[in-house]
C-alpha cells in the first residue's frame, strides 16, 4: 500500500462515520466499550479473576 492509498482509505473511513448520524455514532461507541473485557483482565489476564474466585468460596 503506497501513499495514496493509504490517504484515500483513511479519507473513505472518515467520510463514512461523519455521515452516520450523531446518535447512531454514540451508540456504535457504547457498544464497542461494553463489548472490552473487564479491566483486570485486559490488564493481568486470567489470575486476578483465580484469586477473587478462590476468596468469594470460603
Amino acid at each position: 500500500m503506497n501513499g495514496n492509498d493509504l490517504i484515500r482509505y483513511v479519507t473513505e473511513n472518515l467520510v463514512k462515520y461523519f455521515d452516520k448520524p450523531k446518535l447512531e455514532r454514540k451508540q456504535m461507541r457504547y457498544k464497542k466499550k461494553n463489548s472490552r473485557p473487564p479491566l483486570l483482565f485486559r490488564w493481568f489476564g486470567i489470575i486476578p479473576y483465580a484469586i477473587l474466585a478462590l476468596f468469594k468460596k470460603k
